[in-house]
């Protein structure tokens, strides 16, 4: 008997912080709840906005996004107000630092995959090192970049991969004040696959990086009705 009061209250116990588990991490109890996600939706995972004006400059950056921001830092309010250095540090009305602008946001923009790169998972972190080169990234802004998506993607036994341009950049429209001499805008979708497939070739190029130059990039899994 006193063996049995012991094990009754352990069992609430545990049936009380699997329901405070569930509260927290949003977990519904009831299986026909309406609140599934729609497979349709893509997170656009960790877009960062990186500013490098030619000397110490206050700057404005807007962004006009077809979705719904799901996160922002330092916080989206009316835009961002920050004040750029050349190396591109920011500072922010508070004096908070920051190395870049972050946000994420989902949407149920379509990409174009009608080109693009198959790329073994084992061989996906030369390819991003020559890929992001070629689209104008910095040493320092790629590898930002690879050690951020190259986990989710090295173990797969293929990536399909397009980099976007107007798929992206129509669906999520980037203001900045004072505007930039170069900007350049990075936006990888890619999925997960068990085969490889053949695509067409994509040219990877980008401007010179000239004057007041504003980079951007981000990207998402697609697909596969995992987001990231």
């Amino acid at each position: 008997m006193k063996k049995l009061l012991y094990i009754l209250p352990v069992f609430l116990i545990s049936a009380l912080l699997i329901v405070l588990l569930n509260s927290c991490y949003g977990i519904e109890s009831n299986p026909d709840s309406n609140d599934t996600p729609d497979p349709n939706d893509t997170t656009a995972a960790k877009p960062v906005i990186y500013l490098y004006p030619t000397s110490t400059t206050d700057v404005h950056v807007t962004l006009d996004y077809d979705g719904e921001l799901t996160c922002t830092y330092p916080a989206y309010t009316d835009g961002w107000h920050v004040t750029a250095h050349p190396d591109g540090t920011l500072h922010d009305a508070s004096g908070m630092t920051y190395n870049y602008l972050y946000w994420e946001g989902v949407t149920d923009a379509e990409y174009d995959f009608s080109t693009g790169f198959c790329v073994s998972g084992e061989d996906t972190a030369a390819f991003l090192e020559d890929a992001l080169e070629k689209l104008g990234l910095t040493r320092r802004e790629a590898n930002e970049f690879i050690v951020y998506w190259l986990p989710l993607m090295e173990a797969n036994p293929y990536n399909l991969i397009a980099f976007q341009t107007e798929a992206y950049t129509d669906h999520a429209e980037l203001s900045v004040t004072p505007a930039p001499d170069t900007l350049i805008r990075v936006f990888m979708a890619w999925q997960p696959l068990d085969a490889a497939v053949d695509i067409a070739p994509q040219t990877l190029d980008a401007p010179a990086r000239e004057g007041f130059t504003v980079v951007e990039w981000g990207g998402a899994q697609v697909g596969t009705g995992a987001e990231k």
